[in-house]
């Protein structure tokens, strides 16, 4: 079992205070159009009183789909340990107040085949970029949904987008990439940054993106690769910084929700 690392910190520790967070941040979400089945989405990973809304608007679209979505693969930065290629975890779970999430030994032991991945629990052990989208995962889909655990340290997007599409294989797999976006700039100029990157994501233009544009810049970019290889279609859900909820607006942090999604079978109002 790999412990909760930021529990208390980033988000509550009592099981009831973050039940009821997640349930009133996602509660505050306008319903979402119906739209063809999801294959991924973008969520930020601050701490949930900062970047809570944009979050719950990623993983609101999710809910729709409980019952269906038999994995999820989590990719996000390595923020603390020095990574090269990608990295899953030899434990069996991931603890959280809300339970345990369990990791799956199937996805594991086909990510371990590609060349660019290993079997590594220290760039999880401190990482939060992970830990922060399993209360989500567990009130939108459900407690026992297991997951696959990536992080991605300077990787190339076609060797994410291997992993991706290999995965992706596996009916009922979705994938979430955690990442925040600009980092501490004043509020105008991360507007305008994250603006760009925001356009980016929509074009699926991968190449468009600099380092400085987002923390989860390479599981980002593998992501676009493989949106452009499969043609998906990419909705922004939210935009906003933490100045928006309270932080200091001349040293944000910009956030993000989108949705990527089949090209057919375009909802209706």
């Amino acid at each position: 079992m790999r412990p909760a690392a930021v529990a208390g910190r980033f988000y509550p520790d009592d099981p009831d205070a973050l039940a009821a967070l997640v349930d009133a941040l996602l509660a505050d979400v306008p319903p979402p159009r119906r739209r063809s089945r999801p294959v991924a989405v973008v969520a930020p990973h601050a701490g949930f009183r900062f970047s809570g809304p944009v979050a719950a608007a990623a993983y609101a679209d999710l809910s729709s789909w409980r019952g269906n979505v038999g994995r999820v693969v989590v990719l996000g930065p390595a923020h603390f340990t020095p990574l090269h290629g990608m990295a899953i975890p030899s434990v069996g779970a991931f603890a959280t107040p809300l339970g345990p999430v369990p990791v799956d030994a199937d996805a594991r032991a086909v990510a371990a085949g590609l060349s660019a991945v290993v079997v590594d629990d220290e760039p999880h052990a401190s990482e939060h970029a992970i830990e922060t989208q399993l209360p989500f995962l567990i009130r939108t889909l459900g407690p026992g949904v297991p997951v696959l655990p990536v992080v991605v340290g300077g990787t190339p997007p076609s060797a994410v987008a291997t992993l991706l599409t290999t995965l992706l294989g596996a009916a009922g797999t979705i994938v979430v990439v955690s990442t925040d976006l600009s980092h501490y700039l004043n509020r105008a100029q991360a507007r305008e940054r994250d603006t760009h990157t925001a356009a980016a994501v929509l074009a699926c233009n991968g190449d468009a993106l600099q380092p400085g544009d987002a923390c989860g810049f390479h599981p980002l970019r593998g992501l676009l690769r493989h949106a452009v290889d499969r043609g998906l279609v990419v909705d922004q859900l939210q935009l906003a910084t933490s100045a928006d909820t309270g932080g200091n607006p001349g040293r944000v942090v910009g956030y993000g929700a989108f949705l990527f999604h089949e090209a057919t079978g375009e909802a209706t109002e």
